[in-house]
């Protein structure tokens, strides 16, 4: 039924009925005035005049309360409902008595419409919390992970399903750790950087190159760059967005091309070790016999092919270190004199640069466990590269000591070239050279890599100090023997041995 057309109807019916009344009451007013009253005709006119008015006035007053009742009501009704608090009750119904229909059937749609409202308000906030239902978010080709503030993902687009293997909805609601079981190629590992930023930054953002998804359920290795963006003042706790742009083809590539070329290299070491062999026959067997100068041409021979067997070492060493295939048996060393022996044989070839190494070692230094072979490739990647950034600097000082923790303490600096502030978080990471000097100073990007992968298989720590234009200092510590001694001694090993290996597991605690 038309609630409004009744009401209007109504409406109309009482005003007519009040009209009526009025001008019976009016008709009877002045009839009497003419006919039971000796009044002057002007007299009773002035007097049915004022009549009229007041009559008018209480039939528009009666009128308008009569349209203004459900009006009224209705807007009780949207005072109440309304966002901002009127302290206006519901309106009661049983008191509407003009048009209560009407406002009846408007209160209960007012009511749904809010109702509505709630409802879409509700899930308007649901969806936008809920990012599976964001369609930028979903159809991003990066996959794309949402963490809160208890490191659980709380969201994995269809990009990050197909890449990691695994469906949204069993990412949902587990620990990052146990979903992307990712390894580092450095110490700067994504867990520690989070763990870091949470306790002194409000925002951070970070990346990383050349991290590796580890294998799991036969899906492939990947290999990738990695972004991160953290915001702790998320209203929703969502604190970290992390994107991975993939880049295995290229990594893969780069890795093969290093077991390409230690298989390739392995093949010089016979040759190689001939040549150095013939080298120092001919300098024990006619070395006093020839000039200086063909002297000098010996020793430049003989420096050569100690860097080229450096070389092929630096190579073969790393691609067992990708494989986690570099094993290193620590012995009990006397560190000055091994040490003394490894600088007497790179002597020569600082010697052919015009180079001398000045070397200090500090008395009463306790013996420490080393693999002999892996440690002097570490000396000499740091010597090498020592004599090839030195520029026109002609001293190179190597020293040892005992530090404030009791470790051993080597130090290698030159006053050459020097580094950048850019360059320097990334010297450790392999293939990493330097693009201002590329091109003017050969290497390949692997020692720097290899020995920092050796001194923590060691069980110490390699770190660089640098300023442009006036030299680096690099160095590296080694535990004492006593201390490896008793751990040989607690665990019940018959040997300390260690792998070596360049790739550092983030958060070891969610490991499978």
């Amino acid at each position: 039924m038309d609630h409004l057309e009744a009401l209007r109807r109504k409406l109309q019916q009482r005003i007519f009925i009040l009209a009526i009344v009025e001008n019976i009451l009016l008709v009877g007013l002045v009839t009497a005035g003419f006919y039971l009253t000796s009044l002057n005709y002007l007299v009773i006119a002035g007097i049915g005049l004022a009549a009229s008015i007041i009559l008018c006035v209480i039939v528009v007053s009666m009128g308008s309360n009569f349209a203004m009742q459900p009006i009224a009501a209705i807007w009780q009704t949207i005072l109440r409902i309304s966002p901002t608090d009127h302290g206006v009750p519901a309106p009661d119904l049983n008191k509407v008595h003009f048009g209560r229909e009407l406002v009846a059937s408007l209160t209960a749609q007012l009511n749904e419409l809010v109702n509505v409202a709630q409802k879409t308000e509700v899930e308007t906030k649901r969806r936008v919390s809920d990012l599976s239902e964001n369609f930028v978010a979903q159809n991003l080709p990066l996959p794309l992970f949402i963490i809160d503030n208890t490191d659980t993902i709380r969201f994995a687009n269809a990009a990050a399903e197909q890449y990691i293997g695994i469906t949204a909805e069993d990412m949902r609601g587990k620990n990052v750790y146990m979903v992307l079981d990712m390894s580092f190629p450095s110490e700067n590992t994504f867990d520690k950087w989070l763990k870091a930023v949470k306790s002194k930054n409000a925002t951070a953002v970070q990346s990383w190159e050349r991290v590796r998804l580890n294998i799991r359920d036969n899906h492939p290795v990947r290999l990738f760059d990695l972004a991160a963006y953290y915001n702790r003042d998320n209203p929703d706790h969502l604190e970290t967005m992390i994107a991975i742009f993939d880049h295995t083809k290229q990594y893969s590539q780069d890795d093969q091309a290093v077991s390409f070329i230690a298989l390739t290299v392995h093949e010089l070491r016979t040759p190689l070790t001939l040549l150095r062999g013939y080298i120092e026959v001919f300098e024990d067997e006619i070395g006093h016999e020839i000039s200086p100068e063909l002297q000098g041409f010996m020793e430049k021979m003989r420096a050569q092919a100690e860097q080229l067997m450096s070389f092929v070492n630096n190579i073969l060493n790393v691609a067992r270190v990708d494989d986690d295939q570099l094993e290193l048996h620590l012995e009990e060393e006397n560190w000055p004199e091994l040490l003394k022996s490894t600088l007497a044989a790179l002597n020569l070839q600082a010697k052919v640069r015009g180079i001398s190494l000045e070397s200090h070692f500090a008395e009463g230094l306790p013996t420490v466990g080393v693999d002999r072979l892996s440690i002097q490739e570490v000396i000499n990647n740091l010597i090498d590269n020592a004599i090839k950034y030195s520029g026109n600097s002609k001293v190179i000082k190597v020293d040892t000591h005992l530090t404030q923790d009791g470790f051993v303490e080597t130090t290698v600096e030159d006053f050459g070239l020097g580094i950048s502030a850019s360059i320097m978080p990334h010297l450790f990471t392999k293939f990493y050279r330097d693009h201002r000097n590329r091109a003017q100073i050969g290497g390949t990007g692997l020692g720097l890599y290899l020995s920092k992968a050796i001194v923590a298989a060691h069980g110490g720590n390699i770190w660089v100090r640098s300023k442009e234009g006036q030299g680096s200092t690099f160095g590296f510590t080694l535990v004492p023997y006593a201390q490896l001694a008793e751990e040989k001694k607690r665990t019940g090993d018959k040997e300390i041995a260690r792998s070596a290996h360049g790739w550092i597991k983030n958060h070891s605690l969610y490991r499978r």
